[in-house]
C-alpha cells in the first residue's frame, strides 16, 4: 500500500548537555557581528513603556535612511522604503477618515499580501492595533475572534468575504472591503473599498506617529488556550521592537538590500514579529508570499536574493521531504530563525541545504520573555536573558509541585519543569484582550510574598551553560504542526457532528512527528458517520486542530464533576484508534496493520 508523505529521518536524541567546544565554536561564529548584536541587546534592555518609539517610527526612519532600497517584494512587484512608507501613510489617512484613532482595534481578515502589511503599519502610525485572525477558521470561532478584540472596524479581503458573510449578521461592527488587486474576484464584501480610498489619500507622515509609545499595543495574534476558543494575545511595541532588533541584528545580521523570505501566515508571530520585524530593524527587505509552496520555495529565494527566513517546526521537515535537486544549495540563504526545529531534523536540514546558522528559539505569543540561541547550539532553544524559573512538575496531578509549606518547588538540574517568567517593568505582561484570561496565566507569591510570574504552560529542561530544551506542553492544549490546539474547542465542534453523542480529545505522541497529534474518543448515538464527521470538522476547525485519530468507545470515563478523564486515553495513545487521517488528506481511513507498521517506524511525515 503506497502512502503519501512517507520519508524516514535519522533518529537523533535531544541533547543532555551543552559541550564547551560547541560554545566556543558558536562564539567564534558570532564574533564578527558582535557590535550589531550589542546594539540589539541595548534595545532589549529598554524598559520604559513611555518612550516614544514604535513600528511606525522605525518605518519612517528607513524611508529617510534607505529611501530607494527595496523594502517589500510580492510576486513581480517591488516597493522601496520610501514607497512602502507612503503606502502605509495613505492607509493611515484612510483609516483615520473612518474614525480609527489611538487605542482602537481593527480586525484584518485577509491573506498574506501587501495590503495586509500596509494596514498593519498604517494602524501602528495611528497608535491603533491590528487584530490578526487565523484565515482558516469559520463559523462561531471566527465570530468569537472578531468579538474578543472589540474592534472599531473589520477589514475584509475579497478572498475571505464568503467566510465573513457567514457571521456578519451576528456582529454589530462595521466592515470595509479590501479588494485584491492580485487576484480580482468581483465585489467581494460589497462595501466601501479601502484600497480605492487609500489610493487618493495623502502620503505625508501623520503627526500621530510621534505620539505612539513603546507601551502601546501594536497588534493582537490569535492563540489557543484552555478556554476552548482562540484568545487574542497582545503584542506591545516594546516587545515587538525588542524581538525585531534581536532577530534583525543579533541573529540574522541583516543589511539594506538583503531580503528575508516569509511564506508563513502573517497571523503568526514568526512572520509578523520575527520576519517583518527583522527587516524593519535592519532596513532590509521582506519577500512576502501569499501561501507556502514547497515546490517553489528555493526558486523564490533565488528570485528575491533571500539570505534568511523564519520557520516553524514543520517547514524544515517539509523542505526535507521534497526530492533532492540541484537547486538545494543554489541559493543565498545563510541563516534561519524560528521555533520547533526537531533535533533529528536539524543536522539533515542544515547539511542538505548548506545553511550555516540555525537560530532556534523559544517564545509564546502571550509570554513576556524568550529563550534565544545566538550560538546555534544544535537541539537547544538557547538561554533566557530575562528572569525566569522552572517549577518541578507533578505529572499525576497536572500542576506544579509544592513543599510542605505550600511553596512552589524549583525543578532539579536536568529535570523537566514548568517555565515561569517574572513580571517586571522591563518584562511586562501584555496578556490577552480578555482580562480574566490574562489573570489565569499569572502566578502570585511563588517564591516570596508579592512576586508575580507568567505561567507559560510549557515544560523545559536545562542542559547546562544556561541553555534549555523544549519538552512538552501541559494542560488542555497540545501542540501540533506548530499550532496550539485546544481540546475543548475540538470537543465543542465534534459534539455537534452527525451521530456523535459525546467525545473526549487528547494529544498523543506519534513516532517521528513533533508535538502531539489529536485523538478523539467518540460515543456514537448510532453508527458513526466517519465521512460526515470529517466534513463537519474541516468546515469548523483549522486543519491542525482536526484530530488525526478517531476511536469509538461505549462511554466516557468521567470525574465527579462530569469532566472526561483523559489519562487513560493518553496512555493508550494512537494504538487504540480505529481510524486515521493520513498526511495531507481530509478523510479518515481504517487504521490497518500496514499503516500501524509505518506509524511505529516513524515513516509517515505528518
Amino acid at each position: 500500500m503506497a502512502l503519501r508523505g512517507v520519508r524516514t529521518l535519522p533518529t537523533v536524541s535531544v541533547p543532555d548537555s551543552v559541550r564547551l567546544r560547541d560554545l566556543i565554536r558558536g562564539a567564534l561564529r558570532l564574533a564578527p557581528k558582535a557590535p550589531r548584536a550589542a546594539h540589539a541587546m541595548l534595545t532589549v534592555a529598554r524598559g520604559d513603556p513611555d518612550v516614544r518609539l514604535s513600528m511606525g517610527t522605525w518605518v519612517e526612519r528607513n524611508a529617510r535612511r534607505h529611501r530607494d532600497a527595496p523594502a517589500l517584494y510580492f510576486e513581480d512587484a517591488t516597493w522601496t522604503w520610501r514607497e512602502l512608507n507612503a503606502a502605509a501613510n495613505r492607509w493611515a489617512s484612510a483609516l483615520r477618515e473612518r474614525g480609527v484613532s489611538h487605542g482602537d482595534a481593527v480586525v484584518l481578515l485577509m491573506e498574506s499580501r501587501p495590503e495586509l502589511l500596509f494596514a498593519v503599519v498604517g494602524l501602528a502610525k495611528l497608535g491603533a492595533a491590528a487584530a490578526l485572525v487565523n484565515t482558516s477558521i469559520r463559523g462561531d470561532a471566527l465570530r468569537h475572534c472578531v468579538e474578543v478584540v472589540a474592534p472599531k472596524l473589520v477589514l475584509v479581503g475579497d478572498e475571505l468575504a464568503g467566510a465573513f458573510g457567514q457571521v456578519r449578521r451576528d456582529l454589530s461592527v462595521s466592515a470595509l472591503r479590501v479588494s485584491d488587486p492580485w487576484a480580482p474576484s468581483g465585489d467581494g464584501l460589497g462595501a466601501d473599498d479601502l484600497v480605492e480610498s487609500a489610493r487618493w489619500a495623502p502620503i505625508t507622515n501623520p503627526g500621530s506617529t510621534r505620539r505612539v509609545r513603546l507601551g502601546d499595543r501594536v497588534f493582537t495574534i490569535p492563540t489557543s488556550g484552555t478556554t476552548g476558543l482562540p484568545k487574542a494575545s497582545v503584542m506591545s511595541h516594546m516587545r515587538w521592537v525588542k524581538a525585531a532588533d534581536t532577530a534583525g541584528r543579533a541573529f540574522l545580521d541583516l543589511r539594506p538590500g538583503e531580503a528575508v523570505y516569509s511564506a508563513l501566515p502573517f497571523f503568526h508571530n514568526m512572520s509578523l514579529t520575527i520576519g517583518w520585524g527583522a527587516v524593519v530593524a535592519a532596513g532590509a527587505a521582506l519577500a512576502m508570499r501569499r501561501k507556502l509552496s514547497i515546490s517553489e520555495f528555493w526558486a523564490d529565494c533565488r528570485r528575491y536574493g533571500v539570505v534568511a527566513f523564519p520557520y516553524i517546526g514543520e517547514l524544515p521537515r517539509y523542505l526535507l521531504s521534497a526530492p533532492p535537486s540541484a537547486g538545494d544549495r543554489d541559493h543565498g540563504v545563510r541563516a534561519v530563525v524560528g521555533v520547533g526545529m526537531r533535533a533529528d531534523v536539524w543536522s539533515p536540514f542544515a547539511d542538505r541545504f548548506g545553511i550555516d546558522d540555525v537560530f532556534e528559539m523559544y517564545s509564546a505569543s502571550e509570554a513576556n520573555t524568550a529563550f534565544v540561541n545566538p550560538l546555534g547550539i544544535r537541539g537547544s532553544v538557547g538561554f533566557c536573558p530575562g528572569p525566569h524559573a522552572l517549577l518541578a512538575w507533578d505529572g499525576e496531578r497536572g500542576e506544579p509541585r509544592r513543599d510542605a509549606g505550600g511553596r512552589y518547588v524549583r525543578a532539579r538540574r536536568g529535570e523537566a519543569g514548568l517555565l515561569i517568567a517574572k513580571v517586571s517593568p522591563r518584562y511586562p505582561f501584555d496578556g490577552y484582550t480578555d482580562p480574566a484570561a490574562s489573570e489565569k496565566k499569572l502566578l502570585r507569591s511563588v517564591f516570596r510574598g508579592g512576586d508575580l510570574w507568567v505561567d507559560t504552560g510549557d515544560l523545559l529542561r536545562k542542559i547546562g551553560w544556561g541553555h534549555a530544551v523544549f519538552v512538552d506542553r501541559v494542560g488542555d492544549t497540545f501542540r501540533w504542526r506548530s499550532e496550539n490546539v485546544s481540546t475543548l474547542q475540538v470537543e465543542r465542534s465534534l459534539n455537534t457532528a452527525p451521530g456523535v453523542r459525546g467525545c473526549a480529545v487528547v494529544g498523543v505522541e506519534v513516532p517521528g512527528a513533533p508535538g502531539r497529534a489529536g485523538l478523539a474518543a467518540v460515543v456514537a448515538s448510532g453508527g458513526l458517520d466517519i465521512g460526515g464527521i470529517a466534513e463537519h470538522l474541516f468546515a469548523e476547525l483549522p486543519e491542525p486542530a482536526v484530530p488525526v485519530f478517531l476511536r469509538a468507545v461505549d462511554a466516557l470515563e468521567t470525574t465527579g464533576t462530569h469532566k472526561p478523564r483523559k489519562g487513560r486515553l493518553r496512555a493508550e495513545g494512537w494504538e487504540a484508534a480505529a481510524w486515521v487521517r493520513l498526511p495531507r488528506t481530509r478523510a479518515y481511513v481504517p487504521l490497518t496493520e500496514a499503516i500501524r507498521g509505518q506509524l511505529r517506524a516513524g515513516s509517515l511525515l505528518f
